[in-house]
Formats: structure tokens, C-alpha cells, sequence
């Protein structure tokens, strides 16, 4: 499924609810406050539709600043934010919503998703999630979902709650694809939503280590299209039915990750990308977040 803008096809997704979403989507992870706002305005400028924040990366309002300084109307602009676990738990993590809701100025959030499992507090994860299954309910959220949750985080909720997340958005790059994550999530009707989608977090590893950006695989496949290596890397998601939320704060980075819907990668290149999977996460193992190492207080402005 495709929807147009002055600015070409984009391609969406339908989430197990019936909601659409931008398939591809603009993420402020690590941005700073002081320059969100301008990013977040040049990636709407360019088309970008989807914008994907989170309470603990600290720039909510700079993003809703930005989507207010936009001049689009509020149901034109998808807006996915994510509860920190030090808001967990039913009541908190109704006020969590409050929270993010008046930070980005809206009324309602399009996709609220809880940003860690707690494996060592699950009950506490339980109850906010159950507390996002209300706010679906009354209408202050259209969808919600999880983040960085395994196959085992998964099960147990679904065991213990009663609406399926529509989204998991995890760690997935040419370096770390999680298939077996990606299918658990595909048989239950959980769409993966990649974080780290042009594999980022492999350039902040040792000098040792390859970075996608200069994989030969990826540069060799961006040579036949014409294209740069986080195209290929973005149209590897789409093709492949994901959603994706690279991040940059240049202009000229905001508008290239976009301009991905004018080639296609051939059956053969999408496996080559597929075959170059280490299975080495990047980012912190779900199953180490505790409350003591990763917690901290979300500000109520």
C-alpha cells in the first residue's frame, strides 16, 4: 500500500488495529534538544510523515514544537513516543502519557509503546502495558506496542493482557536482522520497526570492527543503483515489509534517507544483505535493563 504526498509515493503500513503508518519514519534518538527542533522541521519540509521520539531521549517538546511550527494539520503527522521504565506501573504510566502529551502539545498520540521490557519487574511491565490498553480504549492513543521486547518478553505479556502490540521497534541492521525475532513478531501480526536501520551504532564500535556505511556488500549494491550505502540499507527494510526510523540532524542526510522509493533491490541483493547478519547487538541486552542501572526520573516539563 502506497500514499502520496507532494513529494512522491511513500509506502505505509497497516498496523493489526487498521491504523496506517508511514512505513519509514524520522527518529531523534541522541538528538540533542537544542537542534531537534530545526531537525524535525527539515524532515517534515522533505516528506517525512512518521516522527519517532521517547520520554527519556529528553526532546519531546522540541518535536512538538516543531510538528506545531510545520503548518501540517495534526492528522497528517504520525507521532510515535515512548514510557521509560521509571514510569512503569498502571497509574504512572497513565501519567507518563499525560506527560509526554502536553510536552508535544497533542491531545492524543498516534503510537504509544513502553520503551524496555523489565525482566526482573515484569509485573510492572504488565500493568503498564495494561495501562496503554486503556488509554487505546479511551481513545487518547491510536495504537500501542513495545520496544526492544524478545520472543520470552512477548509471550508473557501476550499471556497476560488482552490486545496485541502493534509494533516492536527493535535493534535490526545488515549486522544484527534478529529473523528469528522478526518471525515471532510476523506470526502474531506485530509489525518490526527498526531502530539503528542503516546500522549507526556499528560505526561507535572499535576500530576493529566493520561499519555497514563501508560494508563492500552494501557499497557494491549501492554502486549499481546509484544510490549511497543507508539507501540500499533503508530499502533493504521496506522491501523486506519493516518499518525504519534513521536519524540525522543534516539536512542533505535528512533528504537522502528519504529518497528511497524511485529502485528496488533485486531478489539476489536483498539475500546478499541478508547474509551479512554477525548476530552482535550494538545496543544493551533486553535482558539486563533494570531499574537500577537504566532508571531514571522523567521530568514532568
Amino acid at each position: 500500500m502506497r500514499t502520496t504526498h507532494e513529494h512522491g509515493a511513500v509506502d505505509v503500513r497497516t498496523l493489526n488495529n487498521g491504523v496506517v503508518m508511514p512505513a519509514l519514519g524520522f527518529g531523534v534518538f541522541q538528538t540533542p534538544p537544542e537542534v531537534t527542533t530545526q531537525a524535525v522541521e527539515t524532515a517534515l519540509a522533505t516528506g517525512y510523515r512518521l516522527i519517532d521520539t521517547a520520554a527519556a531521549y529528553g526532546n519531546e517538546r522540541q518535536v512538538g514544537d516543531a510538528i506545531s511550527n510545520s503548518g501540517l494539520a495534526r492528522d497528517e503527522v504520525f507521532i510515535e513516543t515512548k514510557v521509560w521504565i521509571s514510569d512503569y506501573g498502571y497509574d504512572q504510566t497513565l501519567h507518563a502519557f499525560d506527560k509526554s502529551a502536553r510536552k508535544l502539545g497533542v491531545e492524543s498520540i498516534d503510537l504509544l509503546v513502553l520503551h524496555q521490557a523489565l525482566p526482573g519487574e515484569f509485573d510492572t511491565t504488565v500493568e503498564a502495558y495494561r495501562a496503554l490498553e486503556r488509554l487505546l480504549a479511551d481513545g487518547r492513543v491510536r495504537a500501542i506496542g513495545v520496544s526492544n521486547f524478545m520472543p520470552g518478553h512477548l509471550a508473557d505479556l501476550l499471556e497476560r493482557t488482552e490486545i496485541v502490540p502493534a509494533v516492536n521497534q527493535v535493534e535490526v541492521h545488515p549486522y544484527f536482522a534478529q529473523p528469528e525475532l522478526q518471525a515471532f513478531d510476523a506470526a502474531r501480526g506485530i509489525l518490526t520497526q527498526a531502530w539503528s536501520p542503516i546500522g549507526g551504532i556499528t560505526s561507535y564500535r572499535g576500530d576493529s570492527e566493520r561499519s555497514t556505511f563501508t560494508d563492500p556488500v552494501i557499497l557494491g549494491i549501492a554502486e549499481q543503483h546509484g544510490k549511497s550505502a543507508a539507501q540500499v540499507m533503508l530499502r533493504w527494510h521496506l522491501q523486506q515489509g519493516r518499518s525504519a526510523i534513521p536519524k540525522s540532524v543534516r539536512a542533505e542526510r535528512i533528504a537522502e534517507n528519504f529518497d528511497v522509493f524511485d529502485f528496488e533491490l533485486t531478489p539476489e541483493q536483498l539475500a546478499a544483505v541478508d547474509g551479512l547478519d554477525t548476530g552482535v547487538r550494538g545496543g544493551p541486552e533486553p535482558e539486563d535493563v533494570t531499574l537500577e542501572t537504566f532508571g531514571r526520573v522523567i521530568p514532568e516539563d
